[in-house]
């Protein structure tokens, strides 16, 4: 098997190779989250803060909804980096199909089960009855397109496990430019509301998940997928690594967008002012999350490699590597945030009653910075020492404990309303850095896992 797609990150300058795979990642996750961030921003300033609500509360559906396929492929990513950095060829290609199989069998359930539900999930989330029909367009649209976004993380998953981050960035580029036209050319030109909005964010995921495909396919002889009916199947030990690594990792991914879903259904006790309001706050969370997961990723591939061959002190120096970069950018943020916040604002509506109130999510926004800079660390050594039962500890402390207890306490107890709803949220993410940082020091990180 030729190994032209599979980049060995064990050797070489740390830093360069932390960056040269992570800059086209961070690239890649910041168009794929501008999907929904485009989808606020037309929205706010065409149809104000009733649309802006829609999209706030059916984008946390549809989060909550890929959880699945976010916690699965990051598993079956760290599986792939493992075998590619003990030089388990012969493995990459029955994880590969399993992923596929399993992947998109899901995404074809939970699709089917949500929109039977979908009345009764707008009735959970107390939905604002200004916002109520664009949200119910939003959600039911979105829900099918589930199996392109599943489809893209499969993909996405099997080329950076491999080392190759530059390919997903290109995919998602022309899906993302292709998402903003239609969002214009809906809205704007057709007058298509909400609903036009959801159809370009469909549209644009389809087009990525089928060029990343025909990509595969036509490179199939270097990563040993032949992409015939029987490779495919399902292998009994490569599927048991996925569920041991990725239930937990799922959970984990389920925990926070559940937590975040509760505290949207607090906030929506308030008014659509207040929703309008989460839209903006989780949307800037969300751009912010793009460098942690891009670090993360990268960090986990890197991690994942040189644990396989046992390469310690090269963790070690990642690990640093990834807290820095990660500080620096974040105090950058801070900055911007403090000098200009009226100009961020602006970006997403010209609504005068949301950016009045505005100013409340300043402080919950930068503390989430440093918290998504620490999380980058934490879940680069978890997520590539592959530890299925700390991800699953850290996924009921971070996601149901510490994220809903916190903004519970602060807003409900404190009676800080909305600002301790926010505050609660942003503190709870410093916890997997705590709890990482214990596993680190018991040395237990330096034995590759899977369960």
């Amino acid at each position: 098997m030729s190994r032209t797609m599979i980049r060995d990150m064990t050797e070489g300058p740390v830093v360069s190779s932390l960056i040269q795979f992570t800059l086209p990642l961070f690239i890649s996750n910041a168009l794929q989250a501008v999907y929904n961030l485009v989808d606020l921003v037309i929205v706010g300033n065409y149809i104000g803060k009733t649309g802006m609500s829609a999209v706030s509360i059916g984008g946390d559906i549809l989060h909550l909804l890929t959880f699945v396929a976010m916690g699965f492929s990051s598993a079956g990513q760290i599986l792939i980096a493992q075998a590619v950095g003990a030089r388990r060829q012969h493995e990459i290609q029955k994880i590969i199909g399993t992923m596929f199989t399993f992947l998109l069998g899901f995404s074809l359930v939970i699709g089917v089960a949500c929109y039977g539900l979908r009345y009764s999930v707008l009735s959970w989330l107390h939905t604002p009855s200004a916002s109520y029909q664009f949200t119910l367009d939003y959600m039911v649209t979105c829900i099918c397109g589930l199996p392109f976004i599943y489809g893209y993380n499969i993909v996405s998953a099997i080329l950076r496990g491999m080392g190759d981050s530059r390919r997903p960035f290109l995919f998602i580029a022309v899906a993302a430019v292709l998402n903003m036209v239609l969002d214009i050319l809906f809205i704007r030109c057709f007058h298509l509301a909400v609903f036009g909005a959801a159809l370009a964010t469909v549209i644009g995921q389809g087009v990525s998940f089928i060029v990343s495909v025909v990509y595969l396919m036509y490179r199939r002889d270097s990563f040993g997928f032949d992409f015939r009916p029987k490779s495919f199947r399902m292998d009994e030990v490569q599927f048991k690594k996925l569920l041991a690594l990725g239930v937990p990792m799922a959970i984990q991914s389920a925990a926070v967008n559940f937590s975040k879903i509760i505290l949207t259904s607090w906030i929506n006790l308030f008014d659509v002012t207040y929703s309008a309001l989460a839209g903006i706050f989780n949307k800037i969370n969300i751009m912010c999350g793009v460098v942690s997961q891009s670090f993360t990723a990268a960090g986990g591939t890197m991690v994942g490699q040189n644990l396989g061959a046992r390469h310690y002190q090269r963790v070690n120096q990642v690990l640093l590597s990834i807290l820095l970069i990660c500080t620096a950018l974040s105090v950058l943020l801070t900055l911007g945030m403090l000098f200009w916040p009226d100009l961020v604002y602006g970006l997403f509506t010209t609504d005068t009653e949301v950016l009045s109130l505005a100013s409340i999510l300043t402080l919950p926004i930068i503390l989430n910075f440093y918290g998504a800079a620490s999380r980058s660390v934490a879940f680069s050594l978890i997520n590539g020492s592959g530890r299925s039962r700390l991800n699953l500890a850290v996924a009921i402390i971070d996601g149901v404990f510490a994220r809903i207890g916190l903004a519970a306490l602060m807003g409900f107890g404190l009676k800080m309303d909305c600002l301790g709803f926010w505050l609660g949220d942003s503190l709870a993410g410093f916890m997997p850095m705590i709890i990482s940082l214990v596993f680190y020091l018991t040395g237990r990180w330096k034995t590759e896992k899977t369960k």
